[in-house]
Order: structure tokens, then sequence, then C-alpha cells
């Protein structure tokens, strides 16, 4: 069922929020960037966002969660035929396509690298990875057949499929000199769903 107009509302705030907090955090500094700026950067009011979030990180850390929910949205997309790791892989890389193919920005790369090693952010982010995990496990489970609640399988494919994404993304991160990020991906996938044979 379609979110109604209210619900769209809420999440597009929600969203701009969590991407003024990211730019802001970039930009700045974690600890250079108050509530009120991340409110007035989206246009909405302080409380407005203590409605949303309980803090900075949180907000950051809800691109993360927001990420693997659009991915789980693409994969029920895929056709019911397609091998899951078929499905999974193209579901994935057609978000990160969809994100950008632009050259990395080495500012960017190191603002987020600074804003991802503060440990309210890192705890926030192993939040929203278990609540990812949950929810990606979920749409593997729909698509295989299997319970989320008794089978490993579904469990076992929503933590490799965020582990891959991590660490390609650690390795894009930190590439010297920089690399794009969704070959990257991709071969991580590759290598996962191939049941990582040794190189």
């Amino acid at each position: 069922m379609e979110p109604g107009l209210r619900e769209r509302k809420k999440a597009a705030t929600r969203q701009a929020l969590s991407w003024a907090a990211v730019r802001l955090a970039v930009e700045r500094g974690l600890d250079n960037v108050l509530v009120e700026d991340i409110a007035a950067e989206a246009g909405v009011s302080a409380r407005t966002f203590n409605n949303y979030f309980s803090g900075k990180a949180e907000a950051i850390a809800y691109r993360h969660l927001e990420r693997a929910r659009q991915i789980g949205v693409r994969l029920r997309e895929r056709p019911a035929a397609e091998p899951l790791w078929t499905a999974v892989t193209e579901a994935v890389l057609g978000h990160f396509r969809a994100m950008a193919e632009a050259p990395p920005d080495p500012a960017w790369q190191a603002g987020v690298r600074l804003m991802t090693a503060e440990p309210s952010v890192v705890g926030e982010f192993l939040k929203a990875s278990a609540q990812a995990d949950q929810e990606f496990a979920e749409v593997v489970a729909e698509r295989t057949g299997t319970d989320v609640k008794q089978d490993l399988y579904p469990r076992l494919v929503a933590g490799s499929v965020s582990s891959a994404i991590a660490v390609a993304t650690e390795l894009w991160m930190h590439a010297d000199p920089p690399r794009p990020v969704i070959p990257l991906i991709s071969e991580a996938l590759a290598q996962v769903s191939a049941g990582l044979p040794a190189p």
C-alpha cells in the first residue's frame, strides 16, 4: 500500500534532516555542528528535529538505514525468476549507480572518514546496521520462501551483503589514488556470492 501524503511528508523531512546533518558534519566537523544548525539547513525548527532524531549521530546514521531500505525496495522489484545473488547485486549496484558515478571528492571523503570515526556516530551506525540487516533479511526471506525467525539463510545473506558493502566502502574512502566505489562493491559481492574462494 502506498504511503499517504502525511507519511510522505514525514519521510521527506526525516531525509532532509539526515542529509543536512551529514553535509554539515563533513564540512565543519561533528563537534562544530548544533542541532539548531541542522534544523535551519533543512528549513525546520530544532523542535521538529527532536521529533525525528535523538541527536546528531542518529540523524547521520539514518542515511545508512535508508540506503539499506532503498536496496530492499529494489530487490523486491527484481524479477521473481532471477537468481538471488544476481538480483541482490543488481539491487545494490542500481542504488549506487542512482546516487552518482562522479569521481570521488577527496575533501568530501576526508570529511566522511573523520565523521564516521566519531564514537557517537559509530555507535549509531552499529544500531542502524542491526536494524538494516533485519529488514533486508525479511526481504530475502520473502524472495526465498524462508523464515527469517527460524532459518539461517536470510540473515546470513543480509549480513554478507552489508559486510561486502561496508568493506568496499572502507577501501573506497581510503584508496590512494582514488578508486570508484561501484566496481569495488561489485567485486565484493561477486566474491561473497562465489562463496569467498581462496584468492
